[in-house]
């Protein structure tokens, strides 16, 4: 199989000299390897001629001149990777072991039904400490990455190959069939939460995510916006609505909308104490005047998908939502 690297770049030149260094290493180099730079103002173009010069395989630098977007760079790149079999996603703070692309590869052909597959991230710096064990979307249709800032040992089936809702963009791989399958990144969420809401498509299509212990990545997270971030919170929180009224199946979509307005209650709290409520509410406020097209686009979603609501629902986290601020908190 053919695989085709994509690294999207935005003032990131404090990383991408390492990130690009981790994919020289692989075992297995990616076939072609494109840089999508969404208009960076630092150096970051600089350093990446600067490895591209002494690279072992070719690295193409697609310059889109301003900041379109993590979701329309990715989607720009991979158009350019229309003769790769499989597609990966690197993010530039985000720092593969050499055997990453290769655990992927032989994931990728021992499951072929599967339409992405995630990777075990571990926190850059932080010896034993996940970042993140594949996608979860519980049923009020929160989302996080299981596992995430705990010890190894005490993550459950993070060393384990398995089905998972969803690969974490960071590093992630997708059949370049699949992905066009279900249409790449939603473009008009800009960034944050579009490998979910891709991951939520590909799963409607029947095309599950399969988790690799083995495909071991540091990364550093929120290196260009900032963890909880005004920026991170209101397109993460505005994206996430759209997630959820987009690709929830009716059944599953009144059953759980109660406590999908309840859960926003409790986010306008939680974030009112770190001083980001306003963010919040602009994020909600936002997501409803985008609801239309996001109704369209549900329809399309609805009418295209295969996969049942009990099926879809045996996918989705049902835990105790104390239990996941307990942990947050």
């Amino acid at each position: 199989m053919t695989v085709g690297l994509v690294i999207v770049t935005f003032n990131a030149e404090a990383h991408v000299q390492r990130c690009l260094e981790a994919v020289q290493r692989q075992t297995r180099l990616p076939d072609r390897i494109v840089v999508a730079d969404s208009g960076s103002s630092d150096g970051t173009l600089a350093t990446v001629e600067t490895v591209r010069r002494n690279f072992a395989a070719n690295i193409e630098v697609l310059r889109l001149g301003s900041n379109v977007g993590f979701a329309v760079a990715n989607n720009r790149a991979v158009d350019r990777l229309h003769d790769c079999d499989l597609i990966a996603l690197l993010n530039p703070d985000a720092f593969p072991e050499p055997t990453w692309l290769a655990a992927i590869l032989d994931a990728a052909a021992r499951d072929p039904e599967a339409g992405s597959f995630a990777s075990r991230l571990m926190v850059d710096g932080r010896a034993g400490l996940v970042d993140g064990a594949g996608d979860v979307f519980h049923v009020s249709g929160l989302v996080w990455r299981h596992g995430h800032r705990q010890p190894l040992d005490r993550v459950p089936g993070a060393l384990v190959s398995r089905p998972v809702f969803a690969a974490c963009a960071a590093a992630a791989v997708y059949r370049r069939e699949a992905w066009q399958q279900a249409g790449g990144f939603d473009e008009s969420y800009f960034c944050y939460a579009e490998d979910v809401d891709l991951g939520f498509r590909l799963q409607l299509l029947g095309r599950h995510c399969s988790y690799v212990p083995q495909a071991v990545v540091a990364h550093v997270g929120s290196a260009a916006s900032g963890e909880d971030s005004d920026f991170s919170v209101y397109h993460g929180y505005r994206n996430l609505e759209w997630t959820f009224f987009k690709n929830m199946p009716s059944r599953l979509l009144w059953w759980y909308l109660p406590l999908h307005v309840a859960i926003a209650f409790v986010e306008l709290g939680w974030f009112l104490r770190k001083g980001r409520g306003l963010s919040l509410v602009r994020a909600k406020w936002d997501a409803l005047f985008g609801i239309r097209r996001v109704l369209a686009a549900r329809r399309v979603v609805q009418k295209a998908s295969t996969t049942g609501s009990h099926a879809l629902l045996a996918l989705l986290d049902r835990s105790p939502l104390r239990k996941r601020f307990a942990v947050v908190r």
